[in-house]
This record gives structure tokens, C-alpha cells and sequence, in this order.
């Protein structure tokens, strides 16, 4: 892995003053999805974006319907009653039924599917994005620099004990595994047990089909439960880079290119706010002059470039030329980044990767390839690498600048 200690010997132009100052003023603020605190965040950093010298800087007021540890915990308690139901023959087939419906829909809702059960339990709820631009409004090619400002609930699932124990351990067994491990399959697991303990008349199978699904419903709804954390580093450090970047392109305008800094609301809950900014500024867009970098948990001691995503199914995210022109930027500047990883986690990224936006989102793990203090009370200011958020935010003022100056790269869908 990168280390901080090369990140510090980095000479980043973004002030650490300007991190800092964002990071501290929205951390004290509770911004849970939906609420008073996350549209107060998304009016501060409005507000700074136009001090910044960002134009038309508004507030978006987007509907999300809530969800994640609640409405997951239900789709699990209803595998777990259906795995009780597969033990009896003479319910056996009502089980089945049952658990093929929860894992279809919790598989539907964790991957941003159509989500009838979210959709059906839950009305829709205001969120808000943050939305301003910068750079040449008339410009043909448009940046979209995006982020998000919500944060979430803390839980029992989220303890990185275990990660920094086998990273201790086996280091490089750690170091070859480029794809975050896939705990959503073991929410999974419940109900394909009852499924298949059911069609085979495994009562044993069945019954550990149900207790994993108790075990999943525990975990989920201790999930919702819990306080709000502080999001220093998931994802103020990603709203500071960009307020740090409209500061720069003040200073140094790009000339040729539209830059737009949006920071979304709502994206704890599995995405939210990131459907309404993409209908209203990325539906009618230009394809092929229309690139999204993502920047989400940049304040962990290594930057790292994702390829994709997925919490069932991994999904590349569309047009790898863009990643590669990404890297080769952060090559010639001296930007230490890793790529080629895959996140397991949702992030905002597949929303405008699937409508073939170019997207590429870029993160930061520790040595343990974790984010560091992620979805965890002790996620505080005092914790980032602020050299990781300094550089994170010269390559987008890099990339951006590339953009403005090169032939637009040569596109093909992954």
C-alpha cells in the first residue's frame, strides 16, 4: 500500500487550511439522510462554494425513499420466519416461497434495483444536494465533480477489529486481495439456505438458513438503533476537496471546460439524493463530453482509484479510457494512488455509471485496505490524513485541466 509517510512527501498545492475549516465546521452538525442537519450542511456548503468563486451555487431539493438498516432488517426477520415455515412439510413450500421473495429483494434493494418493498413501506422524503459550477459555462466538455455530505448510523458489523487482526497476521494475503470482501452475501447466505433446504427437505439446512437470517436482522437493526456519526473522513473529507478545488480554479481558471462540484444527500441509505441530481443535470447530457469523477472517504492514509463496484454483482464502471487518462495524470503529477480494486459497498459512482456516464470514483484505505474509522464514532476530524484530501483534490484540479486541454479520450463501455 501507499503510505501516509509517501503522501506527506508529496508537495500538495491545496491548503490544509481550507480541508480543515470545512471538515470542522459540519462535523459537530447530525446529518442523518433526510434530516434538518443534512439540509443545513447542504446550505453551508453552498454557501461556500460561492464564496469560493463557484457560480450559481444552489441548493437541490431531491425526494429518496429511506431505508438500509431497517427496511433490510425486516426483508431478513421475514427470511428468518420463512426458514421456520421450510422446517414442516407441510409448510414447506410456503417457506420457500417466502425466502425466495426476501433474498430477491433484499439482493434488489442493496443494488439499487427497482426497490418495490422500500418504494411500498417507506413514502418518498425530501433530501438535498449541494450543486454549483465553475470554469467556462459555455464550454462543451463538463466535469462533474461529485460527492456526498450525509452520514450514517454506526453498528456492531462496521468493527474493523477482525480486518486489522488478519492484516496483522497475514499481511500478504491482505495485499492480494483487490476486491473488498462481500458481506452482503452473508445476508444472502439466510435465505438461500432456506431455499435449498427446502427443496431438498433438509430440515437442519432450513433451520440454518433461519438463523442466519435472526443473526442478519440483528445486525441491521442494531444498525438503525445507533447514533449518527461524526463523517470526517465518509465524507466531509470529500466535500472539503471540493470546496478546496473550487478555491484553486478561482485562482487558476481552466479555460475550455465546465466544471460542476455537487455534493449529494441521502447516500447512506444505498443512494438517494444521486437519482434526482442525475435526472435533472445528467439525463439529457452529452455522453461523449460528460466525465464524472466520484470522490467518497478520501482521509484514509492511501488514495486508491476503484474500477467498480457491487454489492451482488460486481459492475466496472463504464469507459476504463477514463480511468486510465485518471492514472496517468496522477503518474506524471506525482499523486501516489492505487488502482485496479473493487469495492463490495455502494457508493454513488454506479447510479451515473450505468446511464454511461464516463465515472470514476476515487477513495482512500489504510494499510489493512479498510477506510479508515468507517461508519465508526471515532470517524473525527482529528483522524484524517489530510496530505491523502490535499492530494485528492490536486488530481481533480489536474484531471480537470487535462480535460480542458486534450482530444476527449477514445470511449468503449467495460
Amino acid at each position: 500500500m501507499i503510505t501516509n509517510a509517501a503522501l506527506a512527501r508529496t508537495a500538495a498545492r491545496t491548503s490544509e487550511a481550507t480541508l480543515r475549516e470545512v471538515v470542522e465546521a459540519l462535523a459537530p452538525l447530525e446529518r442523518e439522510a433526510g434530516t434538518e442537519g443534512e439540509r443545513q450542511s447542504a446550505e453551508w456548503i453552498a454557501a461556500r462554494l460561492e464564496a469560493a468563486g463557484a457560480s450559481s451555487a444552489r441548493v437541490e431539493e431531491e425526494q429518496f425513499h429511506d431505508g438500509f438498516g431497517g427496511i433490510l432488517a425486516k426483508l431478513a426477520a421475514g427470511a428468518a420466519a420463512s426458514g421456520l415455515l421450510a422446517m414442516s412439510r407441510r409448510t414447506r413450500k410456503l417457506g420457500a416461497i417466502g425466502a425466495v421473495a426476501a433474498g430477491a429483494l433484499i439482493a434488489d434493494d442493496i443494488s439499487n434495483g427497482a426497490r418495490p418493498f422500500r418504494k411500498a413501506v417507506n413514502p418518498a422524503r425530501p433530501t438535498w444536494n449541494a450543486v454549483a459550477e465553475i470554469g467556462d459555462p459555455d464550454a462543451e466538455r463538463t466535469l462533474v465533480v461529485l460527492s456526498h455530505h450525509d452520514a450514517a448510523r454506526s453498528g456492531a458489523i462496521f468493527d474493523q477489529t477482525l480486518q486489522r487482526e488478519l492484516g496483522e497476521r497475514f499481511p500478504g494475503i491482505i495485499e492480494r486481495i483487490d476486491t473488498s470482501l462481500p458481506q452482503w452475501w452473508l445476508v444472502l447466505a439466510g435465505p438461500a439456505a432456506v431455499v435449498a433446504g427446502a427443496a431438498t427437505g433438509n430440515r437442519k439446512l432450513a433451520l440454518a438458513g433461519s438463523v442466519i437470517s435472526t443473526s442478519s436482522a440483528g445486525f441491521l437493526a442494531e444498525i438503525q438503533s445507533n447514533g449518527v456519526v461524526p463523517g470526517a473522513n465518509d465524507n466531509l473529507s470529500a466535500v472539503a476537496a471540493q470546496i478546496a478545488l473550487a478555491e484553486t480554479l478561482r485562482e487558476r481558471p481552466v479555460e475550455g471546460l465546465r466544471v460542476v462540484i455537487a455534493s449529494c444527500g441521502a447516500e447512506e441509505v444505498l443512494q438517494g439524493g444521486i437519482y434526482g441530481f442525475c435526472e435533472r443535470h445528467l439525463a439529457g447530457a452529452d455522453r461523449d463530453n460528460t466525465w464524472l469523477l466520484n470522490l467518497d472517504s478520501v482521509g484514509s492514509p492511501s488514495l486508491v482509484m476503484l474500477e467498480g463496484e457491487g454489492c451482488v454483482v460486481m459492475e466496472d464502471y463504464f469507459d476504463r479510457t477514463w480511468r486510465d487518462l485518471i492514472w496517468r495524470v496522477a503518474e506524471r503529477d506525482g499523486i501516489p494512488m492505487r488502482r485496479d480494486m473493487r469495492s463490495r459497498a455502494s457508493t454513488d459512482s454506479v447510479i451515473p455509471s450505468r446511464m454511461g456516464i464516463a465515472t470514476a470514483c476515487i477513495t482512500s484505505l489504510d494499510r489493512y485496505k479498510a477506510i479508515s474509522n468507517y461508519h465508526h464514532p471515532d470517524d473525527t476530524p482529528d483522524r484524517l490524513s489530510w496530505p491523502t484530501i490535499a492530494c485528492a483534490a490536486d488530481l481533480a484540479e489536474a484531471v480537470a485541466r487535462e480535460l480542458a486541454i486534450t482530444a476527449a479520450p477514445a470511449r468503449r463501455a467495460e
